[in-house]
């Protein structure tokens, strides 16, 4: 469960955020002044701080000052009256991740809390190597020889400041190896923020890039602090890059070459010293060739190119990495799963794993939720290598829906349609949900289906 401090000096303030996170599973703490606030967040280490700017004694500038101070990485939200307010903007540039403007609405701070716990959790430290070992975080797990030439150039690039482009095929583990290029450089106490141009509507993507000025467009209510200007002095992975509109990857263009950008909606030249980390699965050269992405661009951004390689190039490493899932889903689902059977090791050897690490990841998982013994074995993991097995189980799934589906027909109703597909949906996220002792993640990830569908799903 994730922890939340709550930091400001109205009574009924702290109180409302109790309830209301804690409707949402958010175990909630709370202090009223910058003293109390500094004491907590040394003796409870939140996910998430968030906290009012005004505040009588030490305000919440001097209090974020000294949380940075003393925890570079801890996430900060902070609270103003006033939308257009400089202090709002001070805040960014002592590392606030963002702002909220009193009087907030409950599904936007919800929102801001549930992006601001998930981006913290991309800051983590990525470390290197399968060493068994019972930490948390995320590992890169590599010991064949193309593996350690990317180590080696890790070490070669991370504590300068030139743009890294990460290529590779979608699950080869390209946010890893971004964490890790920031985490080994000389901006490590600074920002790292991640975007993903692929998952944000294009209307909305200049906003969360460059910030917007109040009435910039229709709904923007109060003026925006962007990514670029939160970063300030820090890291920004652009993941996806390859999805940038043609329109937006102009004024990506300018802030490469001289570090100046406009909010949208404003005529104010703001600069901002930000190191540029990219990722894409697709091919630029081609996108580039017919239009699509801007030539400019492509060599601003090819400084230092590193190609990840899919699994099928790297076998030799599906051992160690399956022992470093195993370990994960005995901590995260209270397993005590010892290791594979000699047999389910040697189909992942064959198979080709189209979805590379993160397809074995979640047959792991999937395998771990089911599994009652301390071995994993065929039994548990549906073998990758073997379509026949999956088809058979596919049928075996078609004939007891079948019989469902029939019983469904014959009762008849005027809506049957629609309320066989949403009592489905329901039954299989409920029974996902169980399996996973309610982690959302572990669910979305079971199912398929991102974070933010399960989230909504559920809230519907």
């Amino acid at each position: 469960m994730n922890k939340i401090l709550v930091v400001d000096d109205e009574k009924g303030v702290r109180h409302s955020f109790r309830k209301i996170l804690g409707r949402c599973g958010y175990d909630v703490v709370t202090a009223e002044n910058g003293t109390e606030a500094l004491e907590k967040a040394g003796s409870e280490n939140p996910d998430l701080v968030i906290m009012d700017v005004t505040m009588p004694g030490m305000d919440g500038l001097e209090t974020l000052r000294r949380l940075k101070s003393g925890n570079h990485s801890i996430t900060v939200i902070m609270m103003t009256a006033y939308s257009t307010s400089e202090r709002a903007i001070t805040a960014m540039k002592y590392g606030a991740y963002d702002y909220l403007t009193k009087p907030f609405d409950n599904n936007a701070l919800i929102s801001l809390v549930k992006k601001a716990i998930m981006d913290r959790k991309m800051s983590t430290p990525v470390t290197f190597d399968g060493i068994d070992d019972e930490e948390e975080g995320d590992r890169i797990i590599g010991r064949s020889p193309v593996m350690l030439n990317i180590f080696k150039r890790i070490g070669q690039v991370a504590e300068t400041d030139v743009t890294v482009l990460l290529r590779g095929e979608t699950g080869t583990g390209k946010e890893l190896i971004a964490r890790a290029l920031y985490h080994h450089s000389k901006r490590v106490n600074r920002p790292f923020l991640p975007v993903n141009c692929a998952a944000i509507p294009e209307t909305l993507l200049e906003s969360e890039i460059f910030g917007h000025e109040k009435g910039a467009f229709t709904g923007a209510d109060t003026r925006r602090i962007g990514k670029f200007e939160q970063c300030d002095g820090g890291t920004m992975f652009l993941d996806e890059i390859g999805d940038m509109p043609l329109a937006l990857q102009a004024k990506l263009l300018r802030v490469l070459q001289d570090g100046c950008f406009q909010r949208l909606g404003g005529k104010e030249l703001i600069r901002a010293d930000v190191r540029i980390i990219a990722a894409t699965n697709k091919d630029l050269e081609t996108l580039r060739d017919r239009g699509r992405f801007r030539d400019d661009l492509y060599w601003r951004l090819n400084v230092i190119s590193i190609m990840l390689p899919p699994l099928r190039e790297r076998r030799d490493d599906i051992s160690d990495i399956v022992q470093y899932f195993i370990r994960r889903f005995n901590r995260e689902l209270g397993k005590s799963v010892k290791g594979i059977s000699p047999e389910l090791l040697k189909e992942f050897r064959k198979y080709h794993w189209p979805g590379n690490v993160r397809e074995l990841q979640n047959i792991i998982q999937r395998g771990m939720v089911v599994c009652r013994r301390d071995i994993l074995s065929n039994d548990d993991c549906e073998s990758p290598s073997q379509p026949d097995m999956r088809a058979a189980k596919t049928e075996d799934v078609r004939k007891i829906l079948s019989g469902a589906v029939e019983r469904i027909l014959q009762a008849g109703g005027t809506d049957i349609y629609r309320e066989a597909v949403s009592d489905f949906e329901r039954l299989l996220i409920e029974k996902a949900l169980q399996l996973n002792n309610n982690n959302q993640a572990l669910t979305a990830r079971m199912l398929g289906i991102s974070r933010n569908t399960l989230k909504a799903k559920l809230e519907r």
